[in-house]
């Protein structure tokens, strides 16, 4: 079921997405109802009218499930439920259980589990009888509690512990990570089934799992993809992303993605072939910027060239993204120009620097630690020594907050007292 008054939506199918969602997570479509409207209705979001056709359908097809390519309230779906005798699921349940069927780690198991929490406490209806056993123990049912309020106390309190459990792994992460703060790192990021695996294998020799299907990544993954004359860069695979990503989803796989929030360059990965590009570069966008990844040096490669028959359309496509990258890991076209794209990335908008400033200035301090890449902090004789990597248009910055500054190699001192302006930089 689909409302397709969207500018993703297809004339000719708007139930394309979510029929491929649908038989991701191994459902069998027998039949597809679109609605156009321009207010949702508040008890069963489609029409009254529509709500008796999806009752026909379900009759004469002896469906089991209806799937809404929309985020229903519990109450709409109560009503739906009611109205079709089966069971009707939204766009973030189906999503959420396509997540957890791909689940393979433990770290990302904790993290399905904890959005499929968040996402069903508001709709518990007393089906949680088996989360029992993560009870404390006995007398911690209180006076007159029903059975609906004791499920949602357990699974509350489940929420509670995988948060604390995910604190840990996200800890964990970031010291991971951290610990690759001199090295090249880069991170693939796009549409889910843009072909991000792919590309790693075809850069790095690896053979990471690849499959034409939705979400068939979910846990980061790093290799080596040693560049000729330049050195090793450390690129890492991400879950993909797609339209509407449920926020609870988004917020518990935040330790996974730390890859991409830390990463120095993101390569953007989009299906060149896919008639909504650009809707799928929007929603990847909508994502990064929750994720407050979407102020990183970021290249856009548009893969699966090689299914665009006609060569105008390719140069055309290029030409509305110049900064773009247009390549085939089949045919490897492109290739050699992605790479030479990510060394000029990587090597132009960061310096390597040293940075001194007093012990008790905290700004200086606080400040490299929000914007650059320290991997190096000493204090000696009441001052503080950072050595980190960060873009050249934050230098003045820096000056301004009373730090000095040494750029590695070329520049041998900075300050605020020095005849050399930041703008020069």
């Amino acid at each position: 079921m689909s409302l397709p008054n969207r500018p993703w939506a297809s004339a000719e199918n708007p139930c394309e997405e979510i029929r491929g969602l649908a038989e991701t997570a191994g459902a069998a479509i027998i039949g597809e109802v679109t609605q156009k409207r321009h207010d949702i209705h508040p008890g069963t979001y489609v029409g009254k009218g529509k709500v008796e056709e999806l009752v026909g359908q379900v009759k004469m097809t002896d469906a089991d499930v209806i799937v809404f390519d929309n985020d229903l309230s519990p109450a709409q779906v109560r009503n739906l439920e009611k109205a079709t005798e089966v069971k009707v699921i939204d766009r973030s349940e189906l999503i959420l259980d396509i997540f957890a069927t791909r689940a393979r780690t433990p770290e990302s198991k904790l993290q399905v589990e904890l959005a499929q929490l968040e996402y069903s406490l508001p709709r518990l209806k007393q089906l949680w009888t088996h989360l029992s056993r993560y009870q404390a123990g006995i007398g911690t049912r209180g006076p007159g509690e029903t059975q609906l309020e004791e499920d949602r106390r357990l699974v509350a309190n489940r929420i509670r512990d995988l948060k604390e459990k995910l604190e840990v792994v996200k800890s964990r992460k970031e010291r991971e990570v951290r610990t690759r703060a001199e090295e090249h790192t880069v991170s693939l990021v796009g549409y889910t089934n843009a072909g991000k695996s792919r590309l790693m294998n075809c850069l790095t020799h690896s053979d990471v799992f690849v499959k034409n299907q939705l979400f068939s990544t979910l846990d980061t993954r790093t290799r080596q993809w040693h560049i000729k004359d330049f050195g090793k860069i450390l690129l890492s695979d991400t879950v993909g992303f797609i339209r509407e990503l449920p926020h609870h989803l988004v917020a518990s796989f935040k330790a996974t993605l730390e890859e991409a929030r830390q990463a120095r360059l993101l390569l953007h990965v989009v299906d060149a072939s896919n008639p909504h590009l650009a809707e799928q570069i929007a929603a990847v966008n909508s994502v990064l910027k929750e994720l407050e990844c979407d102020k990183k040096p970021t290249l856009l490669v548009f893969n699966k060239i090689d299914r665009i028959a006609d060569r105008a359309d390719i140069n055309l496509l290029l030409a509305q993204y110049p900064k773009a990258v247009g390549i085939s890991c089949v045919t490897r076209e492109g290739i050699d120009q992605l790479t030479e794209a990510v060394v000029e990335a990587l090597t132009a908008d960061f310096v390597e620097a040293e940075v001194t400033a007093d012990a008790a200035n905290g700004k200086v301090q606080a400040y490299l630690a929000a914007h650059a890449e320290v991997y190096r902090q000493e204090y000696r004789d009441g001052q503080v020594i950072l050595r980190c990597r960060l873009p050249r248009y934050l230098v003045r910055h820096v000056l301004a907050e009373g730090g000095e500054l040494r750029m590695i190699p070329s520049v041998e001192v900075l300050s605020s007292g020095t005849e050399q302006s930041p703008e020069s930089l």
